[in-house]
């Protein structure tokens, strides 16, 4: 399975009842095709960096999720029959990141769990 991140605008005239039905469905077809969801970040109404189908807003809405390629196809049909929807994308995540974020983030615990015993370096200044 590969990770994906799709992420999606919908329209500022839709209620706040609306959108969280909106959201949920769509997070019920990432399950619905055996995919795995791992993160669903909801960043609420922001101004767009330009007008879109002329709404100077929207409300921004990001899913992380493991899954095949047809969890993305199936996501981007629905978006594309929605007329909620103003804009989406969907991205690959590259595996060789995830892997630099876990080194990144044991070496974080590490260095937090270890106590500073040694004592700073010494600094010389060059002229």
């Amino acid at each position: 399975m590969r990770q994906y991140e799709t992420g999606f605008v919908l329209s500022p005239t839709l209620s706040e009842e609306e959108t969280a039905q909106f959201v949920q469905q769509m997070a019920e077809i990432v399950a619905q095709k055996k995919g795995r969801m791992i993160k669903q970040d909801i960043w609420g109404k922001r101004r767009l960096a330009f007008p879109i189908k002329r709404f100077q807003e929207g409300v921004y809405v990001f899913f992380t999720y493991d899954g095949a390629g047809d969890v993305s196809a199936e996501l981007e049909r629905r978006f594309k029959q929605t007329d909620g929807v103003i804009r989406f994308m969907t991205v690959l995540k590259d595996p060789r990141d995830l892997v630099r974020r876990k080194k990144k983030r044991r070496a974080e615990e590490a260095a937090q769990a270890a106590p500073e015993t040694a004592a700073p370096a010494e600094v010389k200044e060059e002229k």
